[in-house]
C-alpha cells in the first residue's frame, strides 16, 4: 500500500492506496508538537478501520507546508515503514513547468493539486484549494503551472472578524435565507458567505481576463460549502491533492523515469 499524506497548517489528509484505488482517507488536526511514534498510533489506528496497519504500507509520499512535520513524517516512514519517503519539492518530477519567478515558493499541496488536475481535467484549468488559506492557481493547455493568488481562508476570515469585533458572535457557515440579514447571525452569515462567493467569483474572472477560458477546479475542506452557492466552479474534487501525490509518486519510480529518459533522447 502507498500512504499518501498531505500536511497543511490546519489540517493533515491522508489516503492509502493499492495501485490507483484508494482504500480510504482520514483528516486529522495538525500539531506540530506530535512526535513520529505519535503520528504512527493514530496512523495505525486509522488504517484499522480499513482492515490495514502500517505493517501493510510499502511505499510512502508526503506534501508538507509545516517544515517541522515535514521531519517527522520523514522519521515514521523511516522507522515503521522501513521505506524512503517521495517528498514533494524540488528536484522531483511533477510534468508540470513552474513558471513562478522562484519555483521553490510554491506550496507542495499545490504542486500536487496542479498534477492531479492536468491529468484529469486538462488545461487551461483553474485549480481552488479552500484550505487555511484560499489559493488559486492557473494552468496553461501546455502543462506550465502561470502562477496564481492567495487569499485569507474562509475560516480564517471568519475567526479574525469574531475575534476582533466584540459584539460579534460565531455563526455556522452556512448560507443564510437572503443577503440582507434581519439579525445579527443572518447578518454575519451573508457577509461571509455571499462576501467570499464575491472574492472567488472576482477573481476567477481576473484569471479569465488574463488566461481566457478556463475550467474551474475546487478542492479542500471547504470546497463544498461554496460550490453550492456558485455556478463559476465546474468540478469539485475533495481528494485531488491526494490524488496529485500517488501520480507524483508514480513519476518518480526508476521504472517511470527510465522511460520518460528513453523518451527524451534523439532517434538513431
Amino acid at each position: 500500500m502507498l500512504l499518501a499524506i498531505d500536511v497543511g497548517n490546519t489540517n493533515i489528509v491522508l489516503g492509502g492506496y493499492e495501485g490507483e484505488k484508494l482504500i480510504a482517507s482520514w483528516r486529522v488536526n495538525t500539531d506540530p508538537a506530535r512526535m513520529p511514534d505519535e503520528y504512527a498510533v493514530l496512523i495505525d489506528n486509522l488504517l484499522g478501520y480499513a482492515n490495514r496497519s502500517l505493517k501493510d504500507v510499502a511505499a510512502f509520499v508526503l506534501s508538507s507546508v509545516v517544515p517541522a512535520l515535514t521531519t517527522t513524517f520523514e522519521e515514521l516512514a523511516h522507522q515503521y515503514c522501513r521505506c524512503q519517503p517521495v517528498i514533494v519539492g524540488p528536484g522531483i518530477r511533477t510534468g508540470i513547468k513552474i513558471l513562478y519567478e522562484n519555483p521553490r515558493e510554491v506550496g507542495a499541496d499545490r504542486i500536487a493539486n496542479a498534477v492531479a488536475a492536468f491529468q484529469r481535467y486538462g488545461g487551461p484549468a483553474i485549480v481552488i484549494d479552500f484550505g487555511t488559506a484560499t489559493t488559486f492557481d492557473a494552468l496553461s493547455a501546455d502543462a506550465e503551472y502561470l502562477g496564481g493568488a492567495i487569499a485569507p481562508g474562509l475560516t480564517i476570515a471568519a475567526d479574525a472578524l469574531f475575534q476582533r469585533a466584540a459584539r460579534l458572535y460565531r455563526v455556522e457557515l452556512k448560507r443564510p435565507k437572503q443577503a440582507i440579514g434581519r439579525n445579527t447571525g443572518a447578518s454575519v452569515q451573508a457577509g461571509i458567505i455571499y462576501g467570499y462567493i464575491g472574492l472567488i467569483e472576482g477573481l476567477v474572472n481576473r484569471f479569465r481576463q488574463e488566461m481566457g477560458a478556463a475550467k474551474v477546479i475546487a478542492t479542500g475542506g471547504l470546497a463544498a460549502v461554496i460550490a453550492q452557492e456558485t455556478a463559476i466552479i465546474d468540478v469539485t474534487d475533495p481528494l485531488l491533492t491526494l490524488d496529485g501525490l500517488r501520480l507524483i509518486y508514480d513519476m518518480n519510480q526508476p521504472a517511470a523515469i527510465r522511460q520518460s529518459e528513453i523518451g527524451r533522447q534523439p532517434s538513431p
